[in-house]
């Protein structure tokens, strides 16, 4: 594991916002509570893990950019209602494509592209509160697609 740690892969600690924190509670003082939350989804009588959003653009722009594409992700992300851990961009050449993950704490999104082809795969998936669709609005604005094709699917139904 230590070799990934340089790759910025690799938490030792949790993120701040992994912390629970209640009204009334000093900072920085170990109040170690746990929670026994379901992050399943129930939704018209059925109950599953999560939505999964499968988002494919056509005829998109700034595809090359691995920090426009980081910050891209990370508004959708936030405007979905989730909780960013970290990310990880990796660009294949100077002017080639950007393959990358943002890791969430409600699960994840990831994203590949070819700008030789102005396309680019994206999946959300979500568990709990958070909203995959509501990210939609900050992927269209970010890379300007001539077109949009979504698609999404419940994840681990449960019978």
């Amino acid at each position: 594991m230590d070799a990934l740690q340089p790759l910025g892969m690799v938490s030792e600690h949790p993120s701040e916002n992994q912390v629970m924190q209640f009204p009334g509670m000093a900072a920085g003082v170990d109040h170690t509570t746990v929670v026994d939350k379901d992050y399943f989804i129930e939704r018209d009588g059925v109950k599953f893990a999560g939505m999964h959003l499968l988002v494919d653009l056509w005829d998109a722009q700034n595809l090359a950019d691995p920090a426009h594409i980081d910050a891209a992700l990370r508004r959708a992300a936030l405007d979905a209602g989730a909780t960013i851990l970290h990310g990880h961009f990796h660009h294949f050449s100077p002017n080639g494509g950007v393959s990358g993950v943002l890791v969430l704490a409600e699960s994840h999104i990831s994203i590949h592209t070819w700008p030789e082809r102005d396309f680019a795969a994206i999946d959300i998936f979500m568990c709990g509160a958070c909203d995959p669709h509501n990210s939609l609005p900050a992927i269209v604005e970010a890379f300007r697609p001539g077109r949009i094709e979504p698609s999404d699917t419940r994840r681990g139904i449960i019978r």
